[in-house]
């Protein structure tokens, strides 16, 4: 494999989501009841699981076992990753996959029968306290589980739902309502890489000077501009908005990042690390002390990788470019809530169809 061979344009694979690598399988799940905006989502590997890593670049993270995943520990795969509102409370989610993973047999073995497993499951979360009007309307393990057996009742690569769902029921990135987002892309030499985001970020999505979303400049497609007037009107929504309820303290975009490629657990540590590029991309300013971004990185080793030394850059750089695709998806499948914890408007309210 050369260099040249590695910049071959890619493709989308099927579904354009997470589950176009063959075995992961999605599931969302949301808090119900009056003042209740946020809720869980379950990313399930196949079983036997799937090799892990996590690169942290956010000031201010809420995880869970993600020291598990460094590459000079013990566990070797992992069975899912759970992403979740509710901040550091909300991890409690983390709990119920556990609970239902263990139910299943699936884990670590740790003991002399079968089915004595410990289920490691990394976890992140991002803060959405409150924004449904009720601060203690958070996930807990009930929420896990529910996003859990969802992900386990879907079919083989089904399509990912997207925007006000799962962990991305709360989520808002700069003054605009975010959500979950999800992309894919199958390289030249056949492997599949894939992305699923929470976007919920400190910083922006939207070229302030354009109305364009930032992401939208790295996708291969010239993005298509607001009409002056339209991008004015937006902008003074906005600030109508930000007066009324201010800008939220706290928040964190999240991803996973996944491929069918055989990778060893320093190379998908490595992915893990330039996944963040693709973030970086799409929203600005990112990595701050009052984000929590986290992105992990899944393969599944279907696929043997070319041996050549450089083989795994394609991965890495679509990688990279699967992430921010899906914070653009993310930005643009989300939908205006309002309500006694403030309006978070959504980019398709302001500019239409524009973001069709």
């Amino acid at each position: 494999m050369t260099d040249t061979a590695s910049r071959q344009a890619p493709l989308h694979a099927p579904n354009d989501a997470l589950t176009d690598v063959a075995g992961l399988r999605v599931g969302h799940a949301r808090l119900s009841g009056p003042g209740a905006l946020s809720g869980t989502t379950v990313v399930l590997a196949p079983e036997g699981g799937a090799i892990a890593a996590v690169d942290v670049r956010g000031g201010g993270p809420g995880t869970r076992e993600t020291d598990a995943l460094d590459p000079r520990n013990l566990v070797q795969r992992i069975e899912a990753v759970v992403l979740t509102g509710g901040s550091a409370y909300g991890l409690e989610s983390a709990s119920g996959v556990m609970a239902w993973l263990e139910e299943q047999g699936r884990g670590v073995p740790v003991g002399r029968e079968p089915g004595q497993v410990v289920p490691v499951v990394p976890a992140a979360c991002v803060f959405d306290l409150g924004r449904g009007g009720d601060w203690r309307a958070r996930p807990d393990a009930s929420t896990g589980r529910a996003a859990v057996e969802a992900a386990a009742r879907t079919e083989p690569g089904a399509p990912v739902e997207e925007g006000n769902v799962g962990a991305g029921t709360g989520a808002v990135v700069g003054p605009l309502k975010g959500g979950v987002g999800t992309a894919s892309t199958v390289l030249p030499g056949g492997a599949t890489v894939a992305a699923l985001v929470v976007a919920n970020a400190v910083g922006s999505a939207v070229d302030p000077d354009t109305g364009a979303l930032y992401g939208q400049y790295f996708t291969g497609e010239r993005p298509a501009l607001p009409s002056p007037e339209v991008h004015t009107a937006a902008l003074r929504r906005l600030a109508e908005t930000y007066d009324k309820y201010g800008a939220s303290p706290l928040n964190t975009t999240l991803a996973v990042v996944a491929t069918d490629a055989e990778l060893t657990r320093a190379q998908a540590q490595k992915l893990a690390g330039t996944a963040h590029d693709g973030i970086a991309r799409a929203v600005r300013p990112v990595h701050l002390l009052n984000d929590g971004d986290t992105v992990f990185a899944l393969a599944t080793g279907a696929r043997p990788l070319d041996p050549h030394p450089l083989a795994l850059n394609a991965v890495l750089a679509a990688g990279a470019d699967v992430v921010t695709r899906a914070i653009v998806r993310a930005v643009l499948a989300a939908r205006t809530v309002t309500g006694p914890g403030g309006d978070f408007l959504s980019y398709q309210e302001l500019y239409g169809t524009l973001a069709d």
